[in-house]
């Protein structure tokens, strides 16, 4: 897998800014996606849609990003930054020395919900960081606690202490009107450089990247995009060519040239009900698989018919993919080096939806389904079998501590 950086940054006694490594399956490699978590299922030891209470700064209707929208980035920025903040606290990290507390220092954007004023950011900044406080882009900093939080999304949301006069929030737009191409912004403090912009373009969309914050379940259906972002960006916005926030900026790969991940705004607008009155979301689906993508070379090591879908390697005991019937590898097989689980089905439809790859399953169980919910998959069965099974969907298991 490759290795990413997420943006959030870390400070020794002086001011040096390490960076933590998470990983990015772009369909790659074999995915646990939001199907499940089958390591910890083998070691044994590892509200749904917006409701009417969402205020106008939320913006949840008809998509507003038209493609090919020329993005002022000057108007944007002078609109924007204000509603940017900085994060900073302690997280316990692990060391040699046992856990010792490091400082954190990410970014976050201002919203309005339902009357009162939230920062937004990712759960890797703030979602295990004690002594948090919130700084606005004209230096007044205030205390602050997260009240809701989603390491599966990688999402937290806080409260601070300001008075009201402090907070500018942003609009919500949804990211689902997004197409490769349109021009985006992001804003944050790389490296404590507070107020930074970067810009490009939405490069990808339906991604698959890890976070160690999730366990071994990935986070699907995130955005690619080229606007450059460093440790430190983490939590900040990617704006739309409207000024209108249609990602929360999470990761990028190490070394890379302008490649970064954010988490949809539509991932945010669907929690943020749930994540504000429960201070968690429940809802996230899980079927129990592990899976690779399928390939040429596949196709014709398995004798399966199609060389696309997601081939099914295992699968875990008692989960609702085994309840339903579906079965996994039974046999290994190298293909071009690569060991792999042959024999399993291969899943190349959910509810009619062509399934490519791992991640185009990932990205439709994260958009479209919830836990509870009965899904039908098409499957090839025995390299040729042409079927489909129903499959209820799970609630992921709680993440250990």
């Amino acid at each position: 897998m490759s290795n990413l950086k997420s943006g959030n940054s870390k400070k020794a006694v002086f001011p040096v800014v390490g960076i933590i490594a998470i990983a990015v399956v772009v369909g790659l490699l074999a995915s646990f996606l939001v199907i499940g978590n089958l390591s910890a299922a083998q070691t044994a030891t590892t509200s749904a849609d917006p409701t009417s209470t969402v205020t106008t700064t939320v913006n949840s209707g008809a998509p507003t990003t038209v493609s090919g929208t020329s993005l002022n980035a000057e108007q944007i920025y002078a609109s924007a930054n204000r509603s940017i903040v900085t994060l900073q606290g302690t997280q316990a990290v692990n060391s040699f020395y046992g856990n010792q507390p490091e400082s954190i220092l990410g970014s976050g954007f201002v919203v309005n919900y339902s009357g009162s004023y939230y920062v937004i950011t990712n759960y890797h900044v703030a979602g295990t960081t004690s002594n948090l406080t919130v700084t606005f882009s004209n230096g007044d900093a205030y205390p602050a606690k997260v009240i809701g939080s989603d390491p599966y999304a990688d999402l937290a949301i806080v409260s601070v202490q300001a008075p009201t006069s402090e907070f500018y929030p942003l609009t919500l737009s949804t990211s689902s009107s997004l197409l490769v191409g349109d021009s985006v912004v992001a804003i944050g403090d790389p490296y404590g450089l507070t107020g930074s912009m970067t810009q490009g373009i939405v490069s990808q969309l339906g991604r698959t990247i890890q976070d160690e914050t999730s366990g071994n379940y990935s986070i699907a259906n995130v955005i690619q995009f080229s606007a450059p972002i460093n440790p430190g960006n983490s939590g900040g916005p990617l704006l739309n060519a409207n000024g209108q926030v249609v990602g929360i900026t999470t990761a990028s790969v190490t070394s890379s040239q302008g490649l970064g991940f954010a988490i949809p705004s539509d991932t945010i607008i669907k929690e943020l009900p749930s994540l504000v009155a429960n201070g968690n979301y429940a809802l996230h689906a899980y079927l129990g698989i592990g899976t690779v993508n399928m390939s040429y070379q596949l196709s014709k090591a398995t004798g399966a018919n199609v060389t696309y879908g997601a081939l099914i390697e295992q699968i875990v005991s008692g989960s609702p993919a085994a309840n339903a019937g579906l079965q996994a590898g039974s046999q290994t097989s190298t293909v071009e080096g690569q060991q792999y689980f042959i024999g399993g089905d291969i899943i190349v439809s959910i509810n009619g939806t062509r399934i490519i790859t791992t991640d185009a399953l990932g990205s439709y169980l994260a958009a479209h389904t919830a836990a509870g919910q009965t899904v039908t998959l098409g499957i090839i069965r025995s390299g040729d079998k042409y079927m489909t099974v129903n499959v209820t969907l799970g609630e992921r298991p709680a993440l250990s501590s």
